[in-house]
């Protein structure tokens, strides 16, 4: 199938605008995750590609087809929404087959009875029923055939509805938070379900969630978004390593990125009494903020830039051993992530952090990234 082009897509409900001016192209077989807090405008945006909601200006394009125009049935999207969506008096069976009779039937021949007064009804309810079942049998769920959805766990639910969705065969799966209900373990059960459901159809993905662990573990794009406005677009890597915003920077990675208040003098970089490197375009004098994340904290001398504190907190995660520390010289606190096995660490000692100058960050007043060269990090003579 061709690439959905999304171009300047708008959306405000009263005097709240959603969506302004997005544009985003998602990739032919892609699986693209959209990224955000809780009112950014991604499930919006989903439900505008679906055709549930109509945009009050810009265009929706899957290839040369303008879906605009088109109702969601006519769209050869399939949906799979957070709260499962299933008819409670339908069973398992029926309601997996539901698509494929809509598809197959018109109004006459839905109507009750008309299965038992047509073979070609029967027919059409044995074709369903037929390939319900291998759908079913691929998602491991054939035995819970009978069962209603209230007799189903939430995973076994969410499996019924994900089999709704792949029975039509559509060219894009729209998914709307669909883990948000589920337990830990059952969520990274089925991330990695889905995931081998995209590698095994081959067809495009769009995937809702505010997790960063779902969008970076699964997806091959990643659309960060704030404000109804894609910030970032790109790998998860790129997103992790080189986030264009500090928006992206703070959004993604756990526990949050560190930023220190820092100033640009001409060209150079200054933070905690140090220049650490020089931006491209200089200014007299300017705002930053310098980044860099927690598992990049060394506690060593090597070479970086130093940071000296005393530790105001140690929580244990069972592998790693989170430390904040609260810098001597400006009070900023800042977090690290050591080895478990680095014991002996208690609130209220001193403690040396380096930071190396490849893994720091920098971010101009009004968000963007700068484009930073690092150098041996030099003492300021009047700090």
């Amino acid at each position: 199938m061709p690439d959905i082009r999304i171009h300047g897509l708008s959306k405000q409900f009263g005097a709240t605008h959603v969506l302004e001016g997005l544009d985003l192209t998602v990739r032919d077989g892609e699986f693209l995750t959209l990224l955000g807090p809780s009112g950014c405008g991604k499930s919006t945006l989903l439900r505008l590609i679906a055709g549930l909601d109509q945009p009050d200006a810009g265009t929706i394009h899957l290839g040369e087809r303008d879906l605009l125009p088109l109702s969601p049935g006519e769209r050869d999207c399939a949906m799979v929404f957070q709260s499962y969506a299933l008819y409670p008096h339908m069973t398992v069976g029926e309601n997996i087959c539901t698509p494929l009779l809509m598809r197959g039937l018109n109004f006459w021949q839905r109507l009750p009875g008309m299965r038992w007064l047509s073979p070609a009804v029967r027919r059409q309810h044995a074709l369903a029923s037929a390939t319900a079942r291998k759908v079913a049998q691929s998602l491991g769920i054939d035995a819970l055939w009978a069962r209603k959805p209230a007799q189903l766990s939430g995973g076994q639910r969410q499996r019924v509805a994900l089999a709704r969705a792949m029975v039509r065969h559509p060219a894009v799966f729209l998914f709307d938070e669909p883990l948000s209900n589920l337990d830990a373990n059952l969520r990274q059960a089925l991330r990695a379900e889905i995931r081998q459901l995209h590698d095994q159809l081959g067809v495009t993905f769009i995937y809702v969630t505010h997790d960063q662990h779902e969008a970076m573990s699964m997806s091959d794009r990643v659309a960060v978004m704030r404000e109804g406005r894609v910030l970032q677009l790109g790998t998860p890597d790129e997103i992790y390593s080189q986030p264009a915003h500090v928006e992206v920077a703070r959004f993604v990675g756990a526990p949050r990125i560190n930023l220190l208040q820092a100033e640009i003098r001409g060209t150079g970089v200054w933070v905690q009494g140090w220049q650490i490197g020089r931006v491209a375009q200089g200014q007299e004098v300017a705002t930053c903020l310098v980044g860099f994340r927690p598992q990049v904290g060394l506690r060593d001398k090597s070479e970086g830039l130093a940071l000296h504190g005393r530790i105001s907190g140690v929580e244990y995660t069972g592998a790693d051993m989170i430390v904040t520390v609260k810098l001597a010289q400006t009070q900023e606190q800042v977090t690290i992530c050591l080895p478990a096995q680095q014991a002996g660490l208690r609130v209220g000692e001193p403690l040396e952090i380096s930071v190396p100058l490849a893994q720091l960050h920098v971010f101009g007043a009004d968000g963007q990234r700068l484009a930073f060269q690092p150098r041996t990090a030099q003492l300021d003579a009047a700090a």
